[in-house]
């Protein structure tokens, strides 16, 4: 591209009008400048063409923009662009909850860091999250669409609607493993290795009855960590016959005679899932306490996920660590590719390791000594 003859306007010799009521346009500044608005919209839309053009023309058209005051409208950019620069965060569950450390506190941290990182801002939708998937009606995540694409939280969120989306070509991210719909991406943790392993170091700490207590809900979270647990079992060769605990009322289901006969029928550890909550580790940590053992002097706990906040205190249990902040941040990565249209994995799928956590409410059974290998 040819580069315009700068006219006899050089800086300092123009004056920026007065007494001006609304936004300046790039016609003022190419006014100003003594060029073209073609040259104007080059010089500040920072576009490829523009290197063509002269460091004296682009400084000219820079010191008018920045004498009228000129700022670039994000709205028409993001329009000529066909994208907002806009991911959505859309939670079906409260995303705000009074204490920051609950689980979802750590996860928007990595994704607001990864997305200020690559120029996106974020738009939370909270339609649903006060009353659970579709509170808001059955089209709750069509707003989603406002956005470039959108990131979802929560463990029940609608297939109907999410297959909609998918179906539809609309970027879209499951924060958390979902087997449907069918080509929906998901960034999750690797709950099956992580219970496997707790599984192991019981073992090895001379357990050879343990029994996992979880909520009677077939969310993945859940089935995922119930298939590592039996893995582990199987893998130390322990039983695993009535090794799983469900309930739909953990606290009412797990009494303090149901967590004696456990003991007397020779189990020596426990190991609840973590779940939004708390329900299995609170029953199962308020059962304890009302018989009056201690751990792990009388019998060993083990959580798979961190306890709820009113119970995060001493001591630690043992168990395994959520990398929450690096989960938001993969799903952020993962999100922007597909709304870049660059090319993905086959299988849009993203699994992040969790940290074992050695904790201190499991040791050796009562009267055992730990497997020296």
């Amino acid at each position: 591209m040819p580069e315009e003859p700068t006219k006899r306007v050089r800086r300092g010799r123009a004056a920026a009008p007065s007494g001006r009521t609304g936004r300046p346009r790039q016609a003022e500044v190419a006014r100003l400048a003594g060029v073209s608005q073609a040259t104007v919209s080059l010089v500040l839309g920072g576009k490829p063409q523009g290197a063509a053009i002269s460091q004296e023309t682009r400084q000219n058209v820079l010191d008018a923009a920045s004498r009228l005051g000129y700022v670039p409208d994000p709205a028409a950019r993001r329009l000529a662009a066909a994208r907002n620069d806009l991911l959505g965060v859309f939670s079906f569950t409260a995303t705000f909850p009074t204490d920051v450390q609950h689980s979802y506190y750590p996860f928007l941290v990595g994704v607001e860091r990864e997305a200020a990182a690559r120029g996106y801002d974020l738009v939370l939708f909270t339609g649903s999250s006060s009353g659970g998937a579709g509170a808001a009606g059955p089209h709750a995540l069509n707003r989603a669409r406002l956005a470039d694409g959108c990131l979802l939280l929560g463990r029940h969120a609608p297939v109907d609607e999410l297959r909609r989306l998918v179906d539809d070509g609309f970027p879209v991210v499951h924060l958390g493993r979902r087997d449907e719909p069918q080509g929906l991406a998901w960034v999750g943790a690797d709950y099956v290795s992580a219970s496997r392993e707790v599984v192991q170091q019981l073992a090895a700490l001379g357990h050879r009855r343990v029994v996992l207590v979880r909520e009677d809900d077939e969310a993945p979270a859940s089935t995922d960590r119930e298939q590592g647990f039996l893995e582990g079992l199987r893998a130390a060769e322990l039983p695993d016959a009535e090794s799983v605990f469900r309930s739909a009322d953990p606290m009412l289901d797990l009494t303090p005679e149901r967590l004696r006969q456990w003991l007397a029928d020779g189990v020596t550890a426990f190991v609840a899932e973590e779940t939004d909550s708390g329900a299995a580790w609170r029953a199962l940590s308020t059962a304890v306490r009302e018989t009056g053992l201690e751990c792990p002097r009388d019998l060993s706990l083990a959580l798979l996920g961190s306890p709820p906040p009113d119970l995060a205190g001493d001591p630690e249990p043992t168990g395994f660590d959520i990398p929450r902040a690096q989960l938001g941040a993969e799903a952020v990565r993962l999100l922007a590719t597909l709304v870049a249209g660059e090319d993905v994995p086959e299988r849009l799928v993203a699994l992040v390791a969790c940290g074992y956590r050695a904790g201190a409410t499991a040791g050796p059974p009562p009267g055992a000594r730990p497997d020296p290998g």
